[in-house]
């Protein structure tokens, strides 16, 4: 009977012991750590990276603009050329009846009609006559010169258009390269996974269109500073960083959102940049299934509304979509989801 009681006493502090251990175990096991936390201190990559990525697509986005706006003023000085070529045949045809009138009658000096006329009144009739011929005459000659001119300038303003776009086209292209060979430098370029990690995240977030953020009148980005109150956190937000994450609320991505925070690099601490939970609550694990789907319905909502928003780049799955260069392997971090991006979009705005 002893023994049995002792074999019970034994089993019941084994039990205990198993409970307080998984206890344990539990307390210690890692929590789900938000974007910032457990060292990533730029972005899920080094300093170096983030700033070469962030060169790169600013110089990239800036020559396509720039490029787009040439075009834009090749368009409007082939279109005043095409005016101008219309108003040089007739001007020109004024001129060459002008010169066939004189050939053909042999144009009178002003004394020789003037005393050709038989009464005071004649004279001054032919005098106010002349002064008319002569005017109208002045006119078509300078109406000529300045149309003559004009599709000079306008043809010039075209090849210097032309030239600069092609300025434009080779900038595009070094910074592509630049943004490129940073990835491969820091061995995140690759496309050696297999799998569902190896699938570009490319489904949904096609359908809304956001309403573009303000622009210069020559339709530049304005540049802005970290003025705006930033409602997700105690930091600051850009103009062009609130309006993104006001118009991805607008069209219905309203889960969790953590914007502005201090760190080493990247966009956070400029402002410009939001962390949006794929979960509905916070930063969680891996985001699978719906969570998975949101996540890649949003990633996909600035992308494709990157030029209204000033969109710089985006990063979501072990991936980052360039500007310049579309989905490419992003897989640097610590091997935690917010690192990894496996639990939330990372956006950075101009």
């Amino acid at each position: 009977m002893r023994h049995k009681t002792v074999r019970r006493r034994t089993a019941a502090l084994l039990a205990l012991l198993v409970a307080l251990s998984g206890l344990t175990l539990a307390v210690a096991g890692p929590a789900a750590a938000a974007p910032g936390d457990n060292g990533d201190d730029g972005e899920g990559a080094p300093k170096s990276l983030i700033q070469q990525l962030e060169v790169a697509s600013k110089g990239f986005l800036e020559a396509k603009e720039a490029l787009a706006r040439s075009k834009t003023r090749q368009a409007q000085l082939a279109a005043k050329l095409k005016e101008l070529d219309a108003d040089l045949a007739p001007r020109q045809d004024a001129i060459d009846e002008i010169i066939q009138k004189s050939y053909r009658t042999g144009r009178l000096g002003p004394m020789t009609a003037l005393l050709a006329a038989d009464s005071a009144g004649g004279f001054l009739d032919r005098a106010e006559t002349l002064e008319t011929v002569a005017v109208r005459e002045n006119q078509v000659v300078a109406d000529l010169k300045a149309t003559r001119d004009a599709q000079r300038k306008a043809k010039l303003a075209i090849d210097a258009e032309v030239r600069d776009q092609q300025r434009q086209v080779n900038i595009m292209a070094k910074r592509k390269v630049q943004a490129e060979t940073a990835l491969k430098a820091a061995n995140t370029g690759g496309s050696d996974r297999t799998g569902e990690d190896a699938k570009e995240p490319t489904d949904g977030g096609s359908s809304s269109k956001a309403t573009p953020a303000p622009r210069n009148r020559d339709g530049s980005l304005p540049d802005e500073g970290c003025t705006e109150n930033d409602p997700t956190t105690s930091g600051c937000l850009t103009p062009r960083t609130l309006h993104a994450l006001k118009q991805a609320k607008a069209d219905g991505f309203t889960r969790y959102v953590a914007c502005f925070r201090e760190q080493n690099s990247g966009e956070h601490p400029k402002g410009q940049a939001c962390d949006f939970a794929a979960e509905k609550k916070g930063f969680g694990g891996v985001a699978s299934g719906g969570d998975k789907a949101y996540g890649t319905r949003l990633a996909n909502y600035f992308i494709n509304n990157s030029s209204r928003l000033g969109v710089l780049y985006v990063i979501w799955f072990k991936r980052i979509w360039l500007p310049s260069s579309g989905w490419k392997a992003y897989s640097r971090g610590n091997g935690d989801p917010s690192s990894d991006h496996t639990n939330h979009v990372h956006l950075s705005v101009r």
